[in-house]
């Protein structure tokens, strides 16, 4: 007879969980053998989008979203800039050709989608931590980012 741990490691559990508390991301997996666990957490109803092609050509919405302030403004509204919560690929419409979440100049509310970013085949929406109104876009459609990169300037 063979003996088979029975039971889940709950001390890898909490490493999980703390791993997503540490990154921000809101889900992980992992599989060992014939268990596979899978941490996730979403505070907010989640929406999923279609990955945009990768071999797509640039959108016309990546240049009517794209106008952004020079160098100098961002670096002076630091404080106001959004950053992304974690590394991924950033996009301005929820598909190719759609209408973007957000342009410079317009007022927004506090939990508003920003943009979305594309982490590990995963579309995670990102939310607009306050009210105000977009001032930069820092980056450009399907722009990789990484964590702690400012994103959108709010003022």
């Amino acid at each position: 007879m063979s003996t088979k741990k029975t039971g889940v490691d709950q001390q890898l559990i909490r490493d999980l969980a703390s791993i997503l508390d540490e990154t921000n991301l809101t889900e992980i997996e992992v599989e060992q053998e014939d268990l596979r666990i899978r941490v996730s957490r979403s505070p907010a109803p989640v929406q999923t989008y279609a990955a945009p092609a990768a071999a797509a050509p640039a959108a016309p919405v990546a240049a009517a979203a794209a106008p952004q302030g020079s160098s100098a403004p961002a670096a002076d509204n630091s404080k106001n800039a959004v950053p992304s919560p974690m590394v991924g690929t950033a996009y301005l419409a929820a598909a190719p050709g759609a209408k973007p979440f957000i342009e410079v100049g317009q007022k927004i509310k506090e939990g508003q989608t920003l943009l979305i970013i594309e982490a590990m085949k995963t579309m995670n929406q990102i939310p607009s931590p306050r009210s105000g109104t977009v001032t930069a876009i820092l980056f450009e459609d399907a722009q990789p980012v990484e964590y702690g990169e400012p994103l959108v300037v709010i003022e």
